[in-house]
């Protein structure tokens, strides 16, 4: 899969993809359009994703058979990595943190939010996720108009804010990231665990590219695409929806075709 030059020599690119926003609307299926195009694509270059979101829910968007359509897939920003259809490896925060720490960070989140004054509480106050914590002060099975309510609270009070300085003052030690997303929770996970963390595969030894096309719709500074699309060792592309996605990708690697 490798793109000849003008004046001879190959160059070895790669189109790697965000998903939501990106291939398809937010948290929905991608269009036969789109995973026509991807095919065509990958005829041309190597094709890859990478998102927050596990294997599973990128099945849901992309089809059961996405290993098998892609030529890199990360899941988790690529804490579960796959090449060729093969898992090429995994991480985890329990890995990462050790038990003990991992202890330390819920108790305290626990004790933190239960003096908390806020209107409403549910349950589900902590996630533990392979790659992450998501901690939500309100608990996330609340309801959608609780959940509404609580965001409109959280602008105004800055709850989801003042945790974040707290818990950043008492783990100083751990090396966290503290990202605020959606209405009513935030995600804790280790420096350099955002979409950058999948370069490592791409960027070393034979599977090494001398371009890497990232495409992404959450490249302002905050958003989730920002520190992959604003690598030194990437090209960005920044794109409003799944069709200024196809557009750019028809021009920069199908318009000879």
């Amino acid at each position: 899969q490798q793109q000849k030059m003008e004046g001879g020599g190959s160059k070895k690119r790669l189109a790697l993809f965000d998903v939501d926003g990106t291939l398809s609307l937010s948290r929905q299926e991608a269009t036969p359009e789109m995973k026509d195009l991807l095919k065509r694509l990958r005829e041309v270059v190597t094709i890859g994703i990478v998102g927050g979101s596990d294997l599973e829910k990128q099945k849901e968007q992309l089809g059961a058979d996405v290993l098998n359509n892609f030529d890199y897939v990360f899941s988790e920003n690529g804490l579960n990595a796959f090449k060729n259809g093969k898992p090429l490896a995994v991480q985890s925060l329990k890995n990462k943190l050790g038990e003990e720490n991992v202890k330390r960070f819920v108790k305290f989140t626990l004790r933190y939010i239960s003096e908390l004054d806020i209107p409403i509480m549910r349950g589900t106050f902590i996630e533990f996720r392979n790659g992450m914590f998501n901690v939500s002060p309100i608990g996330r099975n609340c309801s959608q108009s609780e959940r509404e309510a609580f965001y409109a609270y959280d602008a105004e009070h800055k709850i989801r804010e003042k945790m974040i300085e707290k818990l950043k003052a008492e783990f100083p030690d751990l090396g966290l990231k503290y990202s605020i997303g959606g209405q009513i929770s935030f995600d804790v996970f280790p420096e350099g665990w955002d979409k950058t963390y999948c370069l490592q595969f791409l960027t070393k030894g034979e599977d090494a590219f001398d371009e890497i096309h990232f495409f992404g719709d959450k490249t302002e500074p905050g958003g989730n695409d920002y520190e992959i699309f604003s690598h030194s060792a990437v090209i960005g592309h920044s794109v409003r929806d799944p069709q200024h996605t196809a557009q750019i990708c028809r021009e920069l690697f199908l318009s000879s075709a």
